[in-house]
């Protein structure tokens, strides 16, 4: 994965002009807005508030806000923003009913007070797109998929810190604080990110088909991996190994828990 930085300039009479390359932001909110019901750490208050969460909703719009410019901001050093699309809130998530352990290791969390009037204001303001049936990140990477192949991969990005979305061929902007960076998926590396996930599994969401076995144990059974066709088969054939009798149900209950839909 290499991280990029796409300013092009020429020189005219001694002055140098800047062409941004044009771009299309498609900004995953969901993080954003679970992070904007938290205090910071260097906020006055934080040790008032042992939970740390916000109560008046002015604060999470306010932290919601400055985050979500920063980051518009920052890629606009690098890029001419032609469109941006804010995604967040979707709800009836299909892979509930594939799996009922699926994302079950997040009943017990204590929500923000503030995430679903944050998630509804987003929704107010912000113009976001949001669906019944799946994921905000499988409603991302339709979007995607559809501008990619009518405008180019190279005119599209991803806002996330989502790593999912790294079984894709796409450009990913990583705001995180201990990243910001921009990532180029190709298409050999999507190819392999997406069947390592299906042996790493996702801790987040409770999916974790082959436990003690992890990015290492990936690196070298898929080593002389190149097509599609041959990760399917090295995966196949390890969870026929695991599975025995039971290998294809659960190759295709693995394949649909993590592959997102587009």
């Amino acid at each position: 994965v290499q991280a990029i930085s796409l300013v092009i300039n020429r020189i005219i009479d001694n002055n140098i002009i800047y062409y941004f390359k044009p771009m299309i932001l498609l900004i995953d909110a969901d993080s954003l807005i679970f992070a904007s019901c938290y205090r910071a750490k260097n906020d006055v208050n934080y040790e008032l508030y042992p939970d740390n969460f916000y109560y008046d909703i002015e604060d999470s719009i306010n932290k919601f806000n400055e985050q979500y410019m920063k980051i518009v901001n920052d890629l606009e050093e690098l890029y001419t923003i032609e469109n941006i699309v804010t995604f967040n809130g979707s709800k009836g998530n299909f892979r509930k009913q594939l799996n009922t352990s699926y994302k079950a290791n997040r009943k017990k969390q204590v929500l923000p007070p503030l995430l679903h009037p944050m998630h509804q204001y987003v929704k107010d303001n912000y113009n976001s797109k949001y669906c019944y049936g799946m994921e905000t990140d499988d409603l991302v990477a339709r979007y995607w998929k559809t501008l990619s192949e009518e405008i180019g991969r190279n005119e599209v990005m991803i806002v996330s810190i989502d790593k999912d979305y790294k079984q894709f061929p796409c450009l990913i902007y990583n705001y995180h604080h201990k990243h910001k960076v921009i990532l180029d998926i190709s298409q050999s590396e999507a190819l392999y990110n997406f069947y390592e996930q299906m042996i790493v599994g996702d801790t987040a969401d409770n999916v974790n088909f082959f436990k003690g076995k992890g990015k290492k144990f990936a690196e070298k059974y898929f080593v002389n991996c190149r097509t599609k066709y041959q990760y399917t088969k090295k995966m196949y054939e390890l969870f026929i190994k695991e599975y025995k009798g039971k290998a294809k149900l659960r190759y295709i209950e693995c394949f649909n828990l993590l592959k997102l839909r587009t």
